[in-house]
């Protein structure tokens, strides 16, 4: 049987660089010399392994991860033999995902990560804690070093204990989190309090990236500074004393959850994604306003609330990227055309008109690059 063409390993590197995870795995399966080829190191960077059950893993498969340098993996629930055996063959992690469904867990469960000295990266999903997701230990063992946590669909005993935990983070990055719940009700989720979420934001100076989540009305809207914590060296009606942060992920919120001037203090701001849980019928759109200070917006993403012309007059022009999943009609584009003379990415919905919107879309934004309808049911 005739071999692989004689070509130099590093121009084979480059070709595989073109194939998804499936076609890697293929074309391993061939020989050893496109096995050695295909586990080279540059082509998992970044990469993440989804594991279950650790005890059905063989040397093999775990020397295989070792040689592509693995350093990411998502895993279900971990018994202590199995934290032992992902400590000894995984020791250099760097990020590690908790993906369960619906488990219920101690406060000393995560206490296995002190034996990651490179964890950076943690996320948890779908799970209960009966009591604090971080012991004070851990939160003290990752103060320095971790810069990104994702925290999604989980229950816990304490928001308030949770978020005053995190604060501890000094170096985060990025910060995720849609929380579930609080304590084993229904019902229970609720805004973070004021003075505290604003501890949080006062502690994290270095974060870039915050996706906040929150699935019910609030009893009362909350403040207008509410994103905007004062800077308590410089105390002022206007002062900020937040991060720079870049980009913004408001989840599953009611329109009149915040106030109009809710993000004016928040000019950085390179991306925002608003994801409207529902709209009532006469309540007022905020959005106009939250979109006038953001001279800086590049990337804009709009999942559900009000109509596009409602907010149309306020995108900034400087948005070169728009995410809309509501309602488009041709006369919106050519309201929305003017204002981002610059837009390159453009993502909707599909509708009755989407055959006119396909021949106009080219006319009305002349620098698109990439453009995307997609069915509304998906």
């Amino acid at each position: 049987m005739e071999g692989p063409p004689q070509l130099p390993p590093e121009l084979w590197v480059c070709v595989f660089r073109f194939l998804s995870t499936e076609e890697k795995h293929a074309v391993r399966s061939c020989c050893r010399l496109l096995r050695g080829l295909v586990d080279h190191p540059s082509l998992w960077k970044d990469h993440t392994v989804v594991l279950s059950d650790l005890r059905r893993y063989t040397y093999g498969f775990w020397d295989t991860l070792n040689r592509r340098r693995l350093t990411r993996v998502a895993v279900r629930h971990l018994r202590r033999k199995e934290w032992r055996r992902l400590v000894k063959f995984l020791p250099a992690l760097t990020a590690i995902v908790f993906v369960d469904g619906g488990r219920q867990y101690k406060e000393t469960y995560l206490d296995n990560l002190h034996r990651f000295p490179d964890l950076r990266d943690l996320g948890v999903r779908n799970a209960t804690w009966d009591a604090a997701l971080m012991s004070p230990s851990l939160t003290q063992h990752l103060r320095a070093r971790l810069t990104h946590l994702g925290v999604c669909n989980v229950r816990l005993p304490c928001t308030v204990e949770f978020v005053g935990a995190v604060s501890e983070l000094v170096n985060l990055r990025s910060l995720l989190f849609h929380h579930q719940g609080e304590g084993f009700g229904l019902g229970t989720v609720r805004p973070v309090p004021r003075g505290v979420f604003h501890r949080l934001l006062l502690s994290l100076r270095k974060l870039q990236h915050l996706s906040w989540g929150m699935k019910e009305e609030p009893p009362v809207p909350l403040p207008d500074d509410y994103l905007s914590p004062p800077d308590p060296e410089q105390p002022g009606a206007s002062s900020y004393g937040g991060p720079a942060l870049s980009s913004l992920v408001l989840v599953d919120y009611p329109e009149n959850a915040l106030p109009e001037n809710a993000l004016r203090s928040l000019v950085s701001l390179r991306s925002l994604t608003v994801h409207y849980r529902y709209i009532r019928e006469g309540m007022e759109c905020r959005l106009s306003s939250w979109l006038s200070p953001l001279h800086q917006l590049q990337s804009l993403t709009i999942i559900g609330g009000n109509s596009l012309s409602t907010y149309t007059t306020t995108i900034p022009p400087t948005v070169t990227r728009l995410t809309l999943r509501v309602a488009v009609t041709l006369k919106d584009l050519d309201s929305v055309a003017p204002k981002v003379p610059g837009l390159q990415h453009l993502d909707i919905e599909q509708n009755r008109s989407s055959g006119s919107l396909c021949r106009r879309i080219p006319m009305l934004f002349p620098q698109l690059r990439t453009l995307r309808i997609r069915s509304a049911s998906l």
